[in-house]
């Protein structure tokens, strides 16, 4: 049985961090992964494919251009949404409580996730830094994150 948590990728432009999530979201169970915007898709997609060495096989995955109208539908069916994101009013996401389904979005390298998506969730979450930057490449934050909501899944 897949656990009750969905990916969302908004606007992730490097297909190898795409892969890179196939791979997280395979060895978490994650039930199911949307890609939107411009978020490169396994279809064709060589370096995908090269990344996710098949788990592309194993999580279901859809892509959907327009991420609100997704969060919405997700949101009207119980799912609560998380953005994944280190801005005003984010919260540790060691500290959080959360309900599930759950949906966690993460968003651009460069410019992160949308304001409107932004905007749609029910909650902001950052991952703690210790060093001198202010962030981790996406898809590893994608694996501290989604490891951290199935830890809290598992044990809650």
């Amino acid at each position: 049985m897949k656990n009750p948590i969905y990916v969302v990728l908004e606007n992730i432009r490097s297909a190898f961090n795409v892969g890179a999530f196939f791979r997280t979201c395979d060895a978490a169970n994650v039930k199911k992964i949307y890609m939107t915007g411009f978020t490169p898709v396994p279809q064709n997609c060589e370096k995908i494919l090269k990344t996710s060495l098949g788990a592309e096989k194993q999580v279901p995955y859809s892509f959907r251009r327009d991420g609100v109208s997704l969060l919405r539908s997700l949101s009207e069916k119980g799912a609560e949404i998380v953005a994944v994101e280190n801005c005003k009013n984010a919260k540790n996401i060691f500290e959080i409580k959360v309900n599930f389904p759950l949906v966690l979005v993460f968003g651009n390298e460069i410019d992160g996730i949308s304001r409107e998506v932004l905007n749609f969730a029910k909650n902001k979450v950052f991952i703690p830094m210790e060093g001198q930057k202010e962030s981790l490449n996406v898809s590893v934050c994608g694996g501290i994150a989604i490891f951290e909501m199935l830890r809290k899944f598992k044990y809650f």
